[in-house]
């Protein structure tokens, strides 16, 4: 049953931590600007515990733990790296880690390990089912509340993505099949056996007790390839006597075998796909089937994309806005409209300038991004030796080591092709430019124009996503699918906007000490030269000291 929890505690007598505590000691745990009262400050009071209501029964059951601690143990968890043992280890020991979650007194509890676990649990099943990320909504409050408290201004945004590994082993094909054939297989019973033939129970025994690395480090390519075939034969049939089940399992076995088999239409022959018939986006283990594979410049990854944007202005404090994982074959394409549209309802205001490096524009992005100007550094392929130009005479091509100008002339449309193309003869030869090509061109020319110190500003969010993926070991996270790894990345960039927090109230605290030492010394040089009476001077002084402490 869902019940608010009280936001302020009463302090006890005899329990109460200040009370306990003196000296440097007491000052560290009572000090304003302290991280851990920063985070009860700006994170776990501002949490709207009544978001997850949806998780609770409305008339039975116990009531509830405290969501906004559950909530504070899942962000520092992720914040600090901790692993669970040392999560409820800080949480019961560390004064300043029960003080971040508004816990004042030594006997105040925290929610037992059982619950935290229930906790993550139904939100992570409530996203699946649902397609709604509670941990997303308090994040946008969060953030909103603390945009609007600061001033931030959201007119201007820059993004930029990261890949990262899932929790997963590195699996070959024959691992792939072979773990996910086995994982199936155990969910079977004796009853179930009894539709396989003797030769196939014999066969699925020795399936299930092979070790598949083992396998491919004693076998042949040639032996591999006959073990695929032989399980594919075998995970064919399987599907076809559980036909009706809707267990996940069974969807995995389906899946893989569509991905890495085929089947003869003339006799229904169970054939293993060619490898380049494979794409990025199947299955890279049967324990994560939410990871994809990707192979950018030098870097090959299973996981996951991880995109953040954040604001950028002239002010001293710029906030993470949005947080999007995706599978790491998605393109960065995908992110710019979710991106812009959730930074426009976290920060109340049109978005007005996008800084963005060359993977994130698309031609399909165009007519949602037509009012914004796109600031794009760098633009993906090689140049092109043409400059071309849409002009009312037609296209204009520039080639840029002669410096010739020529008129392209439109090429005839084929039965299948639905855009125009347009030709320039160079000698017997011709080249042929699209419009593809001409909005590249079109865009480097616009990106030349721009001063230098415009592109640049977009450079910063890279150590954004630096610091979101720091505790990361190797780029490779802790987690194991995407609703996991999103609530990670979500945690981690609601500690790196409270860190940014923390700096600012650091710096505006120097500044304002420090105009406040300039205002008393020029105080004193006054009275040094407008009183020549010694006792006027001291008296003076005292008063001003005890002015600037009544004052700041």
């Amino acid at each position: 049953m869902f019940k608010k929890s009280v936001k302020h505690t009463q302090g006890d007598l005899f329990c109460s931590v200040p009370s306990i505590l003196e000296g440097k000691s007491l000052n560290q745990y009572n000090n304003a600007e302290g991280w851990h009262n920063q985070f009860r400050k700006q994170i776990v009071s501002r949490i709207d515990e009544s978001i997850f209501k949806v998780l609770y029964s409305e008339d039975m059951g116990a009531p509830n733990s405290s969501v906004s601690i559950l909530v504070g143990m899942m962000i520092l968890k992720d914040a600090f790296g901790w692993s669970d043992l040392q999560l409820f280890e800080h949480c019961r020991f560390n004064l300043l880690t029960r003080s971040a979650l508004s816990l004042f007194n030594l006997n105040d509890e925290i929610p037992t390990d059982s619950t935290y676990y229930l906790f993550r649990k139904r939100i992570h099943q409530y996203n699946s089912q649902h397609h709604e990320d509670l941990l997303q909504k308090t994040f946008d409050l969060v953030t909103g509340q603390q945009i609007k408290d600061f001033e931030v201004n959201g007119k201007s945004i820059r993004m930029d993505s990261k890949l990262i590994g899932s929790n997963i082993a590195y699996f070959s094909r024959y691992e792939i099949i072979h773990q996910t054939f086995a994982l199936f297989c155990k969910t079977l019973n004796d009853s179930d056996l009894l539709l396989f033939s003797e030769d196939e129970k014999l066969q699925l025994k020795i399936l299930l007790k092979e070790e598949p690395l083992k396998t491919i480090y004693r076998s042949t390519k040639e032996d591999i390839q006959t073990r695929m075939q032989s399980i594919g034969i075998l995970m064919y049939k399987t599907l076809r006597i559980f036909s009706g089940q809707n267990s996940d399992p069974y969807k995995l076995l389906q899946r893989v075998f569509q991905e890495q088999y085929k089947i003869k239409e003339e006799n229904q022959e169970v054939l293993l796909r060619p490898k380049e018939e494979i794409v990025s986006g199947s299955v890279q283990s049967p324990h994560d089937p939410d990871s994809a594979y990707r192979h950018k410049t030098d870097q090959k990854v299973k996981g996951y994309s991880v995109n953040v944007s954040e604001t950028i202005s002239d002010g001293p404090l710029n906030l993470i806005t949005n947080v999007i994982v995706a599978r790491a074959n998605v393109p960065d394409t995908i992110f710019v409209q979710p991106a812009i549209s959730s930074s426009q309802a976290i920060t109340g205001v049109t978005v007005e300038k996008v800084y963005a490096d060359g993977a994130y524009q698309s031609p399909d992005n165009d007519d949602f991004c037509q009012n914004i100007d796109m600031v794009f550094t760098g633009i993906q392929g090689a140049v092109s030796r043409y400059d071309l130009e849409m002009t009312p005479e037609g296209l204009r091509v520039t080639d840029t080591q002669t410096g010739e100008y020529l008129l392209a002339t439109l090429a005839k449309k084929l039965k299948n092709s639905k855009e125009d193309k347009w030709f320039i003869r160079t000698g017997k030869d011709k080249v042929y430019f699209n419009q593809q090509a001409i909005r590249t061109s079109n865009m480097r020319r616009i990106m030349n124009q721009r001063p230098l110190e415009e592109t640049q500003k977009r450079n910063n969010v890279e150590s954004t996503i630096f610091h979101v993926g720091y505790p990361l070991r190797n780029s490779k996270s802790k987690y194991r699918g995407l609703i996991k790894n999103q609530a990670w990345a979500i945690c981690r960039c609601l500690w790196v906007n409270l860190v940014r927090i923390i700096h600012f109230l650091e710096q505006t605290c120097q500044r304002t000490a420090q105009k406040s030492r300039n205002a008393a010394l020029l105080f004193n040089l006054w009275i040094d030269s407008t009183f020549q009476e010694p006792s006027y001077r001291k008296l003076s002084r005292q008063l001003s000291f005890f002015l600037f402490v009544y004052f700041f």
